[in-house]
């Protein structure tokens, strides 16, 4: 759970506060859970929520009502290839809040954006807009360090 904290953190310390945080509401909600098998999935939904709330806290988005629906997406999968999923990690983790948190729900968590737009108060244009952003920045980023191994 703490990696997945640290996805959604500005620091380690952030990312420490947001997993206590998170295990005290798992310890004092831990009656709710029907099903011991959906423990695991539950306890990382508590995790992501309670990242979420600190997000809204502290960080205040800047709403978007149009944006391009296109979406550079990676054209080939040579740099795929060599970047090790730390790098990648790593990468993700140097992304604005705003951005890093949108990529982090859609791209990983597999939220929509429809979902991302209920959960941080933001437009689904904004959600779609920051993704985009994210991913522009990320593969600016991979090709500084492998050079036109990716293609636009």
């Amino acid at each position: 759970m703490y990696g997945l904290c640290l996805q959604y953190a500005n620091s380690k310390e952030d990312a420490r506060d947001i997993l206590q945080e998170g295990f005290i509401k798992v310890f004092t909600k831990l009656d709710q859970v029907k099903n011991p098998a959906a423990l695991p999935g539950w306890i990382r939904r508590v995790m992501i929520n309670t990242a979420l709330e600190r997000y809204r806290s502290q960080v205040i988005l800047q709403r978007v009502d149009e944006v391009n629906a296109d979406i550079d997406e990676f054209a080939g999968n040579d740099a795929l290839d060599l970047i090790t999923c730390e790098e990648l990690v790593g990468l993700i983790s140097t992304l604005t809040p705003k951005y890093r948190m949108v990529f982090n729900l859609y791209a990983i968590e597999g939220y929509s954006h429809q979902e991302i737009s209920r959960e941080l108060g933001i437009s689904v244009g904004t959600s779609k807009s920051n993704l985009s952003r994210a991913r522009a920045i990320l593969q600016d980023k991979i090709k500084v360090i492998y050079g036109s191994a990716i293609v636009r």
